[in-house]
């Protein structure tokens, strides 16, 4: 968690090795770990199961989002119930619609009621929101994971949609409203300032959080030595040598 501007935000990571998973786990910024099967196979996993079980332990209670896989809803729920006896800081990533384009709300509503921790996954709009909305108690734990990244790939701005989120459901103890798809930096300033509860960001994205504030006159002279390294260690030329 970091705090800026007078305002905390969770910060979550993806994970889809059982060493970044352990790394990240111990650092203290990090509040969670999310992956998906596409993170998972670039990484080389080759079974699923194991490797949610491994990941739980690797985690050390922190927060684990796994995905179903199903496209079936009684199979999706299946899989919710075995993915979350796994361990009790699992959150079962449920995508918002299934990959033929059905809507996961009865799914959403029945593991809803059965206490099941949930991540509600690749929601893009205010539609979809109100799905979440009408799918879950007011008592039950979730995240809602709204892709902002994706959402600003559009050319539109996702900070509406995250602000439209957090006012839904204000009353909603248990349910965080997640900044997804991470692009740069920034976003997690954007994240902060509409108030949402947690930003999800690459590794890559994580190293640059120590260039807070950091001195742009410095970060000037840094990049042109970094270019200038470069042509050197390449050999580059525009004036031939004699």
């Amino acid at each position: 968690m970091i705090e800026i501007k007078n305002k905390k935000i969770k910060i979550f990571t993806d994970g889809a090795n059982l060493d970044a998973i352990s790394n990240l786990s111990k650092d203290p910024l990090i509040d969670g770990i999310t992956t998906n099967p596409t993170l998972m196979k670039k990484s080389g996993v080759t079974n699923y199961l194991s490797f949610t079980r491994a990941a739980f332990n690797f985690s050390r209670g922190k927060s684990l989002s796994i995905e179903v896989l199903s496209n079936s809803k009684s199979e999706m729920i299946k899989e919710a119930e075995i993915l979350s006896s796994l361990g009790s800081s699992i959150y079962v990533k449920i995508p918002i619609l299934n990959s033929h384009g059905e809507s996961s709300k009865d799914v959403i509503s029945t593991l809803s009621n059965k206490k099941i921790n949930l991540n509600i996954t690749a929601v893009l709009s205010k539609e979809q929101i109100d799905i979440c909305y009408d799918c879950l108690q007011i008592n039950s734990t979730a995240y809602i994971s709204i892709f902002a990244g994706r959402i600003a790939d559009t050319g539109r701005d996702p900070i509406p949609f995250m602000k439209y989120a957090v006012e839904k459901f204000s009353k909603h103890k248990n349910v965080e409203i997640l900044w997804a798809s991470t692009r740069e930096v920034l976003n997690i300033y954007q994240a902060a300032e509409c108030d949402t509860d947690i930003v999800t960001i690459t590794p890559e994205i994580f190293k640059k959080i120590h260039l807070r504030n950091y001195n742009l006159e410095k970060l000037s002279l840094e990049t042109v030595q970094m270019f200038y390294s470069d042509s050197i260690i390449a050999n580059f030329h525009i004036i031939p040598k004699d």
